[in-house]
């Protein structure tokens, strides 16, 4: 698993999918400031990186989570991944939005979910977790059994790892923050005085300031 963890860390690093922005923060949906971003969703412009994370995603979860009758894509950054990886288990997919649909039937999943059905989340990326556990309970809701989520990449902030304990849901991850970071720096794409910056940006990234 480190080295899959490893390896996609550089893959994310050739398409650049990793941005580092310590003088410009980007300003992600929770409010907080931050010199780097993860963009997973590039990795859909590219069929073999597309590829590999399905097939990745494909083992995590025939190895940790083998009873799956359905698989849920949370919207936005993880529906065009969640359709791959159920298409090639041959299981049934739905979508999980972040609020009702707010016409037609209003619906907060699309597709279709059976009472009892055991399922597993994909997620494109988890920050504080707050949205990845919002569909998680949206999937509750619907009378089904939530048997763990998986995601591209994870930056581990304790604030997430606290919810996903709290809320009972098994978290497996393609790649990380340290692999990412660790991956960067081998390569050249940043320098040494970055990842002190990364570093005290993560120590409390809700109140780091540029």
């Amino acid at each position: 698993m480190n080295q899959l963890k490893k390896d996609f860390a550089s893959r994310l690093l050739k398409v650049k999918a990793i941005k580092l922005q310590p003088n410009n923060p980007f300003t992600w949906a929770s409010g907080w400031k931050s010199p780097f971003y993860c963009d997973n969703r590039k990795t859909l412009s590219y069929p073999e990186l597309r590829n590999y994370v399905k097939l990745e995603l494909v083992h995590i979860i025939l190895e940790k989570f083998p009873e799956a009758e359905a698989i849920a894509g949370v919207a936005t950054g993880a529906i065009a991944q969640g359709a791959l990886v159920a298409d090639e288990l041959n299981l049934p997919f739905v979508y999980v939005r972040s609020k009702p649909k707010d016409h037609g039937l209003e619906n907060l999943i699309e597709g279709e979910l059976k009472p009892g059905m055991k399922v597993v989340v994909v997620e494109d990326l988890i920050s504080t977790g707050g949205s990845s556990l919002k569909a998680v309970d949206a999937i509750r809701n619907n009378a089904c059994e939530v048997i763990g989520m998986v995601a591209s990449y994870t930056y581990g902030f304790p604030v997430a790892k606290t919810a996903f304990e709290e809320a009972g849901v098994q978290l497996e991850t393609l790649t990380d923050y340290e692999n990412v970071v660790s991956q960067a720096l081998e390569t050249g794409y940043i320098a040494e005085e970055d990842v002190a910056l990364l570093h005290e940006w993560r120590k409390d990234p809700a109140t780091w300031k540029a």
